[in-house]
C-alpha cells in the first residue's frame, strides 16, 4: 500500500469516527437503527479467542488461578485471627489474580439493584434525552459518550458510558440525569465505604499500618463509570471493551447478578489465558487491583488485565458500574512511587530497589488516555527495569 493510499485510509477512518461521534447516540443508536453488520471502526484484531472454556470459579487446570470469594464481614470480627485470615486472603488474591469477589460488604441489595436499573433507564432513554449530556470535554464532571479513546485506540469498543466525577467534588444533584439522580450519590457513598475497608486490608497485606494507603490519598477521588453494552450482530468481530488494566488504585465493580457472560480476566502464568468471570452471588461486588496500586506496592500486587466480550443481538444489553478510586485528580500534585518499605527485596526480582519511577496521577492518566485501550500495559511506560 502506498503512502497516499495509507493516508486516504486514515482519512476515511477519521471521517467514520467523526460521523459516528456526531450522532451523539452512541452504539445504542446504531443498534436502534437496525444495523446488521459491525462497522469497520469497531472491528478488533489479534485479541485472542473470545470464548473461554474455563470458568474462574474452578481451578481451570494448567496452572490457572481461580478468583477467590472474600467475606468482608469477617474483617470486622473482634477475633484477631479471623481478621488475619481475611488479610491473608486479600494478600493472596492481590498478588496472583489481581481481583476478587466481595460478599457481605454491607451495601444493601436494594441499592445495588436500583443503581443498575437506573443506569439501564438512562442508556435506554430516547436519544433526545441523552444528547444534552454527550460531550468529550474532560472538564465536565458529568459526561455521556461512547469510547473515551474513540480517536486514539486502534478499534472502538461496543459500549456507551455515563461518567461522573463523584468525589471529592460531585456535581450538584440537579446536574445529574433524572434517571440516576435519586440513587447515584447514595451508591457513591456506599462504594467509598467499601473501598476504605478494602484499602485497610490491602495495607495490612503489605505489612503496613491499616491506614497507610488511605493516608496517601489513594481513594480521595472517585469516578463512577456506568457502562452499557448493547447486543451486537457480529460479536466475534468486536469487543465490549478491549484488554486493559485500570488506571486507578482500586476498582469496585457492580454487575447484574444474572449476567452470565461478558467479563473475562487473563489469569495464570506465562501470559495466562482468558477466563470468564461470572458473578458468584446476587449482591457480590468485584474488586480489581489497579495500575497505581501495582506501582506503589512495587509490583507486589498485580494489576488485573481484563476485557469484555460482545454479546449476540438476541441477548439482553449488559450494564455495569465501575467505581474507580484514585487521588484527587483535579488537585493532586503528589508524586506516587513505590513505597519505601517495599523497595528492599521480596518482589521476586534479582535485586533491590524500585521497579517504577514516581509519577503524578494526572501524568499517569494523561499517558493512559493518550495511549487508549491498545492492549499494551500502561505501566510499562513507567518501569525502571
Amino acid at each position: 500500500m502506498s503512502t497516499a493510499e495509507e493516508a486516504a485510509g486514515a482519512f476515511d477512518r477519521l471521517s467514520e469516527l467523526k460521523a459516528f461521534d456526531d450522532t451523539k447516540a452512541g452504539v445504542k443508536g446504531l443498534v436502534d437503527a437496525g444495523i446488521t453488520a459491525v462497522p469497520a471502526i469497531f472491528r478488533h484484531h489479534h485479541q485472542g479467542p473470545l470464548v473461554s472454556s474455563v470458568s474462574s470459579s474452578g481451578s481451570g487446570g494448567g496452572g490457572a488461578i481461580s478468583i477467590p470469594v472474600i467475606d468482608l464481614s469477617a474483617s470486622s470480627s473482634s477475633d484477631a485471627r479471623a481478621r488475619a485470615e481475611v488479610v491473608a486472603q486479600v494478600k493472596a488474591a492481590a498478588e496472583t489474580a489481581g481481583l476478587f469477589h466481595l460478599v457481605n460488604h454491607g451495601v444493601p441489595g436494594e441499592l445495588l439493584s436500583d443503581m443498575l436499573a437506573s443506569v439501564r433507564r438512562f442508556h435506554e432513554a430516547p436519544p433526545e434525552a441523552k444528547r444534552p449530556y454527550y460531550t468529550r470535554d474532560p472538564g465536565r464532571r458529568l459526561r455521556f459518550n461512547s469510547n473515551f479513546d474513540l480517536f486514539s485506540s486502534p478499534a472502538a469498543n461496543w459500549r456507551d458510558t455515563l461518567f461522573c466525577a463523584a468525589a471529592p467534588d460531585p456535581p450538584p444533584p440537579e446536574e445529574l440525569p433524572p434517571a440516576v439522580r435519586h440513587v447515584m450519590p447514595e451508591y457513591a457513598a456506599a462504594a467509598r465505604g467499601v473501598a476504605a475497608r478494602v484499602l485497610a486490608l490491602l495495607s495490612e497485606a503489605l505489612g503496613l499500618a491499616a491506614g497507610r494507603l488511605a493516608g496517601m490519598g489513594c481513594a480521595e477521588g472517585l469516578s463512577l463509570v456506568c457502562n452499557y453494552y448493547p447486543p451486537c450482530p457480529e460479536p466475534e468481530l468486536t469487543l465490549g471493551c478491549g484488554a486493559h488494566s485500570d488506571p486507578s488504585f482500586l476498582t469496585v465493580l457492580l454487575r447484574d447478578a444474572h449476567d452470565e457472560g461478558g467479563l473475562q480476566a487473563r489469569l495464570g502464568c506465562g501470559g495466562g489465558r482468558w477466563v470468564d468471570v461470572p458473578p458468584v452471588a446476587p449482591c457480590a461486588l468485584l474488586v480489581i487491583v489497579g495500575d497505581l496500586l501495582q506501582l506503589v506496592s512495587n509490583g507486589r500486587f498485580r494489576s488485573a488485565e481484563h476485557r469484555v466480550v460482545a454479546r449476540r443481538s438476541t441477548d439482553k444489553a449488559r450494564v455495569s458500574v465501575a467505581c474507580f478510586f484514585n487521588a484527587d485528580v483535579a488537585r493532586s500534585t503528589r508524586l506516587y512511587g513505590p513505597i519505601a518499605e517495599l523497595t528492599s527485596g521480596g518482589n521476586g526480582d534479582d535485586g533491590d530497589g524500585a521497579l517504577y519511577r514516581s509519577v503524578t496521577v494526572p501524568e499517569f492518566l494523561a499517558h493512559y488516555d493518550k495511549k487508549g485501550l491498545d492492549g499494551r500495559p500502561a505501566l510499562d511506560h513507567f518501569r525502571l527495569r
